[in-house]
């Protein structure tokens, strides 16, 4: 898919970020103004997502990594530093793997590899809300997962909390289903055991949606990975926008 809605900032080398799902680039707003001094950071909505197109058809994580590909082929001269978070965290192993031209090291944050039969079962349960009910049913669980109690209480977060609920609740139902089942089906393991190029495992110790045990399969998984961990929910990048870019900067810088 070479259609997808991109925003580039800032010079040096080149940084992607990929969002979480039901998220889109503005997700990033705090990392990529903690990193444009340094580096260029190219930030793109995931189809089905902001204001990247949806397909029809269902798509795999695979197809994810697949666009992603495509793009920094397009924008990029080389290869690039890939940063995900979430559902962003699975396309960037899936990148690495399927695509290692384009990579020179990954960063995989509050992510997952695999999902076992009660996970997937719950994935279920979330596509069938949607469908029945629509987005609004599932954003407030949605936020509960994604930021810890104190951050949706304070003055500024609450307004961030706010932004990305709009975003989720105006993400069409479709595309969203699409991706929920995307996530729920990924088997990255095998290819996380190809993977050749640096990569960085981000944990969130206080998250709940992907705990630090699956941060720490994914880097245990993947040659030669490091583990970080921030103290914060599942959209820490969000929760603590300075200490991610810090981590991702700190090694980049290592290489």
């Amino acid at each position: 898919m070479s259609s997808l809605h991109f925003v580039q900032q800032g010079q040096g080398p080149v940084i992607v970020l990929s969002h979480a799902l039901g998220c889109d680039l503005q997700m990033w707003d705090g990392v990529a103004a903690a990193l444009q001094d340094r580096y260029t950071v190219l930030r793109y909505d995931a189809r089905g997502h902001g204001r990247s197109p949806a397909l029809t058809s269902p798509f795999s994580m695979d197809d994810l990594a697949d666009d992603a590909a495509a793009l920094i082929r397009q924008q990029a001269q080389g290869p690039v530093h890939f940063v995900g978070l979430s559902m962003g965290g699975m396309a960037a192993q899936a990148l690495a793997a399927r695509h290692p031209d384009v990579v020179r090291s990954i960063t995989v944050a509050n992510s997952a590899s695999h999902y076992d039969d009660a996970a997937r079962a719950g994935w279920q349960t979330r596509i069938d809300t949607v469908r029945a009910q629509g987005m609004e049913a599932i954003a407030d669980g949605a936020l509960q997962r994604w930021f810890t109690p104190e951050f949706r209480a304070d003055a500024q977060g609450s307004v961030l909390v706010a932004a990305l609920r709009a975003v989720l609740v105006g993400t069409a139902a479709a595309p969203y289903v699409q991706a929920c089942a995307a996530v729920a089906a990924i088997a990255l393991d095998a290819g996380n055991r190809r993977i050749t190029c640096p990569t960085l495992v981000i944990a969130g110790s206080r998250d709940e949606a992907t705990p630090p045990a699956m941060s720490e399969a994914i880097a245990q998984g993947i040659a030669g990975a490091q583990l970080q961990s921030l103290p914060a929910a599942h959209l820490s990048a969000v929760e603590q926008p300075a200490e991610f870019a810090a981590l991702v900067h700190g090694f980049i810088r290592q290489l």
